[in-house]
């Protein structure tokens, strides 16, 4: 199937006005995007934020006559926002597998690979294999946040432990600590996607049975390790739920947070936990702390 897209500036128009116009006239999917180069690293669970200059880029089947859709939409939202409207073709492909194409295996410190479905098995013996395939959920390893948690649990004995897993995405921790000899993990996410893609992908990976997946608000039991590789902000709200989760002598791994902001996070788990070490990959980093006993 053909696609095209047209792209025009939010300008004042309201982004919830701009979706139920482009719905009513067919659009397949609708995209903001930033005009500029201004980062929004930290919107709130559940919250859209948008920059102060921003595209709206919709996509469209090809048999819907384009300048008959321009006219729809200039008779929704006014002739504004097709003054500086852009058409243009877009080419079918399965993104999907564009995606994967380029994305190799990878190792993650001394035993863990990451490595999609069908790729050859490292050769490695003693080598702990994760598969997994791109989705709609974080978390593949790609990212410096995922690839140091993945890194630090892989130094951690995780033999016959329990984990909680805050903020799961693809799964991709919760399995790979699995893997490695974890007994049980518990999966929560906000996003019901992400629930999907986890349950999916411990399907793949065999280890369904020994994951338990949940939505928020989550009922919790406190686990021997506890991962939560979100945002700085959320890590800071969460924390009293994720310090009652942790057992004593428990290790607690905080990702998602730019460097700048790790002081920040480590103050509000501070009565709680020992810094064991903060472990930065580019501007990111992952805390590493360990629950007080007594």
């Amino acid at each position: 199937m053909s696609y095209y897209e047209i792209e025009f500036p939010l300008g004042t128009l309201h982004p919830d006005e701009v979706e139920d116009a482009l719905h009513e006239i067919g659009a397949s999917s609708i995209t903001f995007v930033d005009q500029g180069d201004e980062p929004v690293l930290e919107p709130k669970p559940g919250e859209i934020r948008l920059w102060s200059a921003t595209l709206v880029r919709a996509l469209f089947d090809a048999r819907l006559e384009p300048l008959r859709q321009l006219e729809r939409l200039s008779q929704s939202l006014g002739t504004e926002c097709i003054a500086d409207a852009r058409l243009r073709a877009v080419e079918d492909r399965d993104w999907e597998r564009v995606w994967l194409a380029d994305w190799k295996s990878m190792r993650f410190g001394r035993r863990l690979w990451v490595c999609p479905t069908e790729a050859e098995p490292p050769d490695d013996p003693d080598a702990v294999v994760v598969r997994l395939d791109p989705g709609l959920a974080f978390g593949t390893g790609t990212h410096p946040t995922t690839a140091v948690c993945l890194q630090v649990l892989d130094a951690l004995p995780l033999t016959g432990r329990s984990l909680i897993d805050y903020g799961c995405g693809s799964g991709i921790l919760g399995i790979a600590a699995l893997k490695m000899g974890a007994a049980h993990v518990t999966a929560v996410d906000l996003d019901p996607q992400a629930l999907l893609a986890t349950r999916a992908n411990a399907l793949r990976n065999g280890v369904a049975p020994s994951i338990d997946v949940q939505g928020v608000p989550a009922n919790l039991q406190p686990a021997s390790c506890v991962v939560a590789n979100i945002l700085a902000g959320p890590l800071i709200e969460l924390a009293p739920l994720l310090t009652a989760s942790c057992e004593p002598g428990g290790d607690l791994l905080l990702s998602g947070l730019l460097k700048s902001q790790a002081y920040a996070v480590k103050a509000a788990y501070a009565s709680g936990f020992d810094i064991v070490q903060v472990i930065g990959r580019e501007e990111w980093c992952c805390i590493h702390a360990r629950a007080r006993e007594g």
